[in-house]
């Protein structure tokens, strides 16, 4: 089929513009396998944290009332009826003129609602002698002063790391509801791939795309669903496509072979959307739609692909996970030598990091023949405008990285 290319802002347009989102569900997931989940509802306190009062010091449980006539020259005598220790429950209500020993963080007596510190009374066996009146709320931490029931603490739509998961604990949920995780089918078709796992011929390589492109679908809260590597004859490619495409919420599919963008484009309207991009690397990228599905078609070359991925694929993924859609994380850096632009395309150089002597940041350019070893030294890639034909030496440019700086050290 015919191919027009598009420029990136007219690509970017037409996926996004196109893509609706289906409601995928909710369900219910074990705590620690919620992990990096989506939260599907508004999570508020059950109960009140913590749910009883407790002694803010270790000292004396106390009716402050009964305390009233104490000072300086006149002690209050009380009977000191028990002692509370962390974690113990008591047993008994504080009766007039009793006092109960308590440690710091212990439950409080009913009908307490003062505590005098050790250091502010004396005591000889059960007998207390108490030379300051104490106030009511004295020393003491109410139920419900870290949360209070029906406070609000999580928010449908966050995704659950290891603070979320405490909170989720500490509030006792060893269930939370959870968005359902969207399925991405990652196929290659190729004369050269071989699935991990089978005999490597000569001439063939293992399929690095098929494996990169699942981590990044992970990375963005989706579920890849490896199809592995299809040879090019036509029925074998026409009926693994169909079946990526029916067995998936979005489909990528790493090729070189331009039937098969033909054999897409005949599965479903739309069909094709986007044939060919103007940008290098990558200029062949095709997407489809079939019905409200998106189809991506990446080149093979391993840098082009994930590249293609992080710029095209990556936000819709995102959304189909209930996420925000977030671009690829970036910084500044200085260029460290002069980068070239291909003419009328945008150009996505790989670039590797590292601090001069001056403590800068520099992107210098990977130098690399292989399309492993290249990936292997990259950190990330600098983007060249159409209008500019290269970007100079010292000139600030942002990187957009693949991997995190600490990566490598």
């Amino acid at each position: 089929m015919s191919r027009k290319l598009l420029t990136f802002e007219e690509a970017k347009h037409t996926i996004e513009s196109q893509f609706k989102p289906p409601m995928l569900g909710e369900e219910e997931a074990v705590l620690l396998e919620s992990y990096n989940r989506v939260l599907s509802q508004d999570v508020t306190a059950p109960f009140d944290i913590p749910m009883f009062g407790s002694a803010r010091v270790a000292g004396y449980a106390v009716k402050s009332a009964d305390t009233s006539a104490a000072n300086d020259e006149q002690a209050v005598t009380l009977t000191v009826a028990a002692t509370i220790n962390v974690g113990e429950t008591p047993t008994q209500p504080l009766a007039d003129g009793e006092a109960v020993e308590v440690a710091a963080g212990a439950v409080l007596p009913k009908g307490s609602d003062a505590v005098i510190p050790l250091e502010d009374a004396e005591r000889e066996d059960t007998t207390l002698q108490v030379y300051t009146a104490a106030r009511a709320g004295e020393n003491i931490q109410s139920a419900g002063y870290d949360l209070k029931t029906g406070q609000l603490l999580l928010k449908k739509g966050q995704v659950l790391g290891s603070t979320e998961i405490g909170i989720l604990a500490a509030l006792g949920f060893s269930y939370v509801k959870v968005q359902k995780i969207p399925m991405v089918a990652i196929l290659t078709v190729s004369e050269e791939a071989t699935e991990l796992g089978k005999p490597l011929a000569p001439g063939k390589s293992f399929d690095l795309n098929g494996y990169s492109l699942s981590a990044a679908v992970m990375e963005c809260g989706a579920k890849p669903v490896y199809f592995g590597v299809a040879l090019e004859a036509k029925t074998e490619v026409t009926r693994l496509v169909n079946a990526a495409i029916a067995g998936s919420d979005l489909a990528i599919i790493c090729t070189d072979n331009p039937d098969v963008t033909e054999v897409v484009d005949q599965i479903g309207k739309p069909g094709i959307t986007v044939n060919g991009v103007a940008v290098k690397p990558g200029k062949q990228t095709a997407t489809a739609f079939v019905g409200n599905k998106p189809v991506f078609i990446f080149p093979t070359n391993p840098s082009a692909s994930i590249l293609m991925y992080q710029l095209f694929a990556r936000t819709l993924v995102q959304r189909l996970a209930g996420r925000p859609a977030a671009g690829v994380r970036s910084l500044p850096a200085i260029a460290g030598s002069r980068m070239f632009s291909a003419k009328g395309s945008r150009t996505y150089t790989l670039v590797q990091l590292m601090f001069d002597e001056e403590c800068r940041l520099v992107a210098d350019p990977v130098e690399a023949d292989g399309a492993v070893s290249a990936l292997a030294a990259a950190d990330g890639f600098v983007e060249i405008a159409e209008n500019e034909q290269y970007i100079d030496v010292n000139q600030q440019v942002m990187v957009q990285l693949l991997r995190g700086l600490a990566a490598k050290a």
